[in-house]
Parts: C-alpha cells; sequence; structure tokens
C-alpha cells in the first residue's frame, strides 16, 4: 500500500525538522496527529521509519532517503505551479473571416511555438486599433504606418461556378458570362480586363451582396450565381467538383495578404509567428 502524498509531506517535514514537536508546528498540526500519520505510514509501509529513544525520534536511514526524494518532488511541483502561473500571455492576432478559415486555421494548428505563447485569434473585417492586436492579417498594397509588414500571399481571383448552374452549357469566352448572374464583388471589371480586355455590356448582378467571399463561395455552391473567388483559398471545392473554374485567366494583385505587428513591439514571439507564416506561404508560392 502507497501512502498518500500529504503524509509523505509529514514524513519529510519530521526528518527535516528534527522532531514531531517542530514538524507539528510547520505544518498547522498536533503532535499526536503528526505521531498518528507517521506510525500509519510505518504500518502501510511496511518499515520502521524512526527510532524512538526517550522523548526524542530518530530517523531511519531509509526514512531520510524517502525524504530527501519527497522533498524533490515537492519541489518540482512547486516549480511546475511557479511556471504555469507565469505562463506568457497569449499572442492575439486578427485575421479576416475567409483568409481566417481557408488559409490560417489550417497553418496554426502547426506552428510549434504554440504550446510556449497561446494564440486567440479575433475574426473581423473590421481593422483593429494596433493596441488590440500582436500580429494582424490584412490585405492592401502595404505601406501601413507604423506595422512591419510580412508579404503572405497575393489576392487573387477568377469566376467559379457550381456545376449544377452551368448544366449543359459550355463557357467557351467570358462574355458568356452575360448569361448568368453574378455575385457581387468590385474586382468583376478588372478580372473581364485582364481576360479579354474588356467587360461585356450587360451584366446581371445578384440581389444579395455578401460581406465575405467565404458566404460567396457559399452562395456559388448553392447555385445562386458566379462568384470571383480565389483559386488557392477556395482549392478543396473545386477539388470536391462542388464549383468548377471555367477559365485559366486569374486575376493576381496588386493587392496581398500580409502579416503585421507594430514597429515598437520588441518581443520576439510576434515577430517568430510572422516570419513562420512567411515561411508556409512561400512553401506554396
Amino acid at each position: 500500500m502507497r501512502p498518500p502524498l500529504e503524509s509523505l509531506r509529514i514524513l519529510e517535514a519530521c526528518v527535516s525538522a528534527g522532531s514531531f514537536a517542530r514538524a507539528a508546528e510547520r505544518l498547522c498540526l498536533t503532535p499526536a496527529a503528526v505521531s498518528l500519520r507517521i506510525r500509519t505510514m510505518e504500518a502501510e509501509l511496511g518499515k520502521r521509519l524512526f527510532h524512538r529513544a526517550g522523548r526524542r525520534v530518530v530517523p531511519t536511514t531509509d526514512a531520510v532517503v524517502l525524504a530527501g526524494r519527497v522533498r524533490q518532488a515537492l519541489d518540482g511541483i512547486a516549480a511546475a505551479l511557479d511556471e504555469f502561473q507565469a505562463a506568457k500571455p497569449p499572442l492575439r492576432v486578427t485575421a479576416p473571416p475567409t483568409f481566417a478559415s481557408r488559409w490560417l486555421a489550417p497553418r496554426l494548428s502547426r506552428y510549434p511555438a504554440a504550446a510556449i505563447s497561446p494564440i486567440e485569434v479575433d475574426v473581423s473585417a473590421d481593422i483593429r486599433d494596433p493596441a488590440a492586436f500582436d500580429v494582424a492579417i490584412r490585405t492592401g498594397r502595404g505601406g501601413w504606418d507604423g506595422l512591419e509588414e510580412y508579404r503572405l500571399t497575393p489576392v487573387e481571383a477568377t469566376p467559379m461556378l457550381a456545376p449544377s448552374l452551368l448544366g449543359a452549357q459550355r463557357l467557351e469566352t467570358p462574355d458568356a458570362l452575360a448569361d448568368f448572374e453574378l455575385l457581387p464583388h468590385p474586382d468583376w471589371d478588372a478580372w473581364f480586363k485582364s481576360a479579354q480586355g474588356r467587360a461585356p455590356r450587360s451584366l446581371r448582378f445578384a440581389s444579395v451582396d455578401y460581406p465575405t467571399h467565404e458566404l460567396d463561395a457559399n452562395a456559388a455552391v448553392a447555385g445562386a450565381g458566379v462568384a470571383l473567388l480565389s483559386p488557392s483559398l477556395f482549392r478543396p471545392l473545386l477539388d470536391k467538383g462542388l464549383l468548377i473554374a471555367p477559365f485559366s485567366q486569374v486575376l493576381t494583385g496588386p493587392a496581398w495578404h500580409f502579416a503585421l505587428m507594430r514597429l515598437d513591439d520588441t518581443r520576439l514571439a510576434p515577430r517568430r509567428l510572422c516570419a513562420w507564416l512567411r515561411q508556409r506561404a512561400q512553401e506554396h508560392a
């Protein structure tokens, strides 16, 4: 039978204090309670722990060795608690919804330093105040004041639609998109100009303007229209056949996705995360 941890703690106190009375005072117990616990331990272990010489008690050699090991264990527990209580605060990462779900989340789960610096992700299309984040993922052309920039991936866009919406039709030229409802997107004109130099004269746009590309993709899968989406971010939908990209022309840039941190932030944790995200982006460039 193994004695409980509290009994081992009392044993260590008796050995280090040199008497049951001083150990009882240190542990805020009565001497009688300490003596009873020691006798119980001797019965549980089947070994004598102290020799009694009159009113004095002398620990056996085995008791001294055991008490030393117990002290090491207690010191280890105390150190673990100190380390736990002094754990580093989480890194605050803010990112737009679609990029967060399609690109960031699958990679952050493999970030090796996450166990050392926990990460809290704030998903928002709004631009956060620099004081509210440690690392921000934002889209633009760069040049943010007071922020250090790590270029990740270019913004991409190409038309995608559900196979059920296309049916038996064939989209041989971009002009054929005039036969479909297009989900609103600010880069439709730029895509048509890159694909054929001009946009068709008459285009029909869906009445619902979704606030995120993720919702555009969901609407496109449901057959609500043709969405202008990133083939990199939405590759899983293409691979599963839920969407098709009928044209090879992909509008790339000039905007990019960036990882940003404050220039005045001298900590290594945000810089390491930004550099790690840039490396992951370069692997698939």
